[in-house]
């Protein structure tokens, strides 16, 4: 794994997050979905550069390498 899958796998991991932090409450999704811009954006630069654009077999392996546990299933 370079540099750059690095970053794109933890560019990728931060707008999930933050996509969960904005979706939690349904009620106040729409004042929270604007913050999510700067988060989208930084992934996409990341995955470009990364050359993982339209590759989410590889963003895949790569993030479960980097979080494990990042499906939820509790192992």
């Amino acid at each position: 794994m370079d540099k750059d899958e690095i970053a794109a796998a933890q560019a990728y991991v931060r707008l999930l997050e933050a996509t969960r932090a904005a979706l939690s409450d349904p009620d106040d999704m729409p004042v929270y979905l604007p913050l999510l811009t700067s988060p989208m954006e930084e992934a996409d630069r990341a995955l470009s550069g990364a050359g993982l654009s339209g590759n989410e077999d590889r963003l895949f392996a790569l993030v479960q390498a980097l979080r494990p546990n990042l499906s939820g299933d509790g192992r």
